[in-house]
């Protein structure tokens, strides 16, 4: 079967994207994906290896457009502001795209290459920022940890609705990190005292 003119894989992509952000990465499947696109599900299997490898796409997906907005968050920033402005970019993926975030949060399977070296990039854009602080290598990757689970906790209790006193969630948000950037500076006040 030949392919459907007009229909490519970052059609399908957008699509299933917008799908997994509007009602849920589970409410992703062949037959809800080629009615979105007007096709017949088939279609779909010139560009993409049935579901599991829709899945694994819009991860990759994912995790390129994840490294891309914290990137170029960080673009001429250090320390501080760079903590910052990549907290910022964090929270705004994980709000603008629910799903595609919710497919960046597993370990990649080793098999993986691909999604391993996506989320490998988001890694060390981030050792490289807090290694700023002149931590040792094992302070970084407690930093790192330390980061990414104030920025998941803080992006999924929100979509829970778990936040619902009327106060600024973007400056709670900012509040959260200066108390973690104080850790940090505290970390390198003691450097060598954490093992």
């Amino acid at each position: 079967m030949s392919p459907r003119i007009g229909l490519d894989l970052q059609t399908i992509l957008k699509a299933a994207t917008d799908l997994a952000d509007e009602q849920g990465i589970d409410s992703v499947t062949l037959a809800t994906l080629a009615k979105k696109l007007t096709i017949k599900p088939p279609s779909l299997y010139n560009h993409i290896d049935g579901l599991t490898g829709l899945k694994k796409k819009l991860a990759l997906h994912g995790f390129e457009e994840l490294y891309t907005r914290l990137a170029n968050a960080a673009i001429g920033l250090s320390k501080d502001e760079a903590v910052h402005a990549v907290s910022k970019a964090y929270f705004s993926f994980a709000r603008t795209h629910p799903g595609l975030y919710e497919l960046t949060l597993s370990a990649p399977n080793p098999d993986e290459i691909e999604i391993e070296l996506a989320g490998k990039k988001i890694v060390d854009l981030t050792v490289h920022i807090l290694s700023a602080y002149g931590l040792e290598e094992q302070e970084v990757i407690h930093a790192v940890r330390g980061l990414r689970s104030i920025l998941h906790g803080f992006s999924s209790l929100e979509q829970k609705g778990a936040f619902g006193l009327p106060l600024d969630l973007d400056k709670s948000l900012y509040l959260l990190i200066e108390s973690y950037l104080a850790g940090i500076h505290k970390m390198k006040e003691k450097k060598g005292d954490i093992k």
